[in-house]
């Protein structure tokens, strides 16, 4: 748990991988993680979640941190702990799960939206807590409420990409999860795994140019 929470701080980026079908998400993460990003998350609204999961891992479990997103109840996140996954992203803060992943030594991100949903969610054990959806208040509202709560580490998912990467840092968060901005459904449907690498790079560079700064 401590290397899955190292890293993601020291990164500050988390690949969501969110599509329609299972068919290239193998070679989707290979090709992020070709770009730079080792933190990366395959969601369970995906079809055949766990057999990608554990096909992931099989091939890329010593090179990429695996997560699994969308997670809404304690039977599936231990589900996906057994195929592989090393954290467990929600999208709601469902005590159960964080408790699941807790007695299992998993790291666990909740999503929660309201000032209260969060402390609720770090209070019960979170590593990080989501802000979701990042884009309904964006950098301000994050700013707003990393001040009366400046211990919790905030990772807002939803409206970020490169224009609004710095702005969403700065106003507190810890990282930030990429998703639609990243695997785009260009991308997915044209199978261009060489685009998704450059833009996995173009968020590195992005990312390392603001820590740096």
């Amino acid at each position: 748990m401590s290397d899955v929470l190292t890293e993601v701080l020291e990164t500050g980026l988390v690949a969501i991988i969110r599509a329609p079908s299972s068919d290239q998400l193998v070679d989707v993460t290979k090709a992020i993680h070709a770009g730079g990003i080792r933190v990366i998350e395959v969601t369970m609204t995906v079809p055949n979640a766990l057999d990608i999961i554990a096909e992931i891992h099989r091939q890329l479990g010593d090179q990429i941190i695996l997560g699994a997103g969308s997670v809404i109840d304690s039977e599936t996140a231990r589900a996906a702990m057994l195929a592989g996954a090393e954290f467990i992203v929600s999208p709601v803060v469902k005590t159960d799960v964080i408790q699941c992943c807790k007695r299992y030594g998993k790291a666990v991100m909740p999503g929660a939206l309201t000032p209260t949903e969060i402390l609720t969610a770090w209070e019960a054990g979170a590593d990080v807590v989501k802000v979701f959806p990042g884009n309904l208040g964006g950098p301000d509202y994050l700013k707003a409420v990393k001040a009366p709560l400046p211990q919790v580490r905030l990772m807002p998912t939803g409206g970020v990409n490169l224009d609004t990467l710095e702005s969403f840092m700065s106003a507190g968060a810890c990282a930030v999860g990429l998703g639609s901005s990243l695997v785009t459904k260009e991308i997915l449907a044209s199978g261009d795994m060489k685009q998704l690498t450059e833009l996995s790079a173009q968020y590195v560079a992005a990312m390392k140019a603001i820590k740096e700064s």
